[in-house]
């Protein structure tokens, strides 16, 4: 993955991603809750975008919110950008890798100190990357 490149075509895309990440990155899907790897993870590291090899999360930000799904309290400094979504009659605040755009998820404001906030991420977007 080069996280220099930022815009790719859907057909680059579709040869580098597998269709699920496909599906969430590129076309604002979302995984089933609960299916996630990530959601268990518990090591030292950090989390990845998995269309462009960004870092987004450390894990000592990540929490258990009990909705089937990774979350985390605060991203990385720069790592993400976001946008509004007003899909499925609501208006929610999308999260976007801040390197190639792909779309990781939303985020609220429900979650713990000290930031309030719950970003609450498709974890077929990410990738895990252990701490040495």
């Amino acid at each position: 993955m080069d996280a220099e490149v930022t815009t790719k075509t859907d057909e680059q895309w579709k040869r580098e991603l597998s269709p699920e990440q496909f599906r969430v990155l590129r076309k604002h899907g979302t995984e089933r809750a609960g299916t996630s790897p990530l959601n268990g993870e518990k090591r030292d590291g950090k989390y990845v975008c998995a269309g462009c090899g960004q870092e987004l999360f450390a894990s000592d930000a990540k929490f258990e919110s009990g909705t089937g799904w990774p979350s985390f309290w605060e991203p990385l400094p720069g790592a993400i950008e976001t946008s509004t979504d007003r899909s499925f009659f609501s208006v929610r605040t999308e999260v976007h890798c801040g390197n190639c755009h792909g779309h990781l998820g939303h985020v609220f404001d429900d979650g713990p100190r000290p930031t309030g906030l719950r970003y609450c991420m498709n974890g077929v977007a990410m990738l895990f990357a252990r701490e040495a």
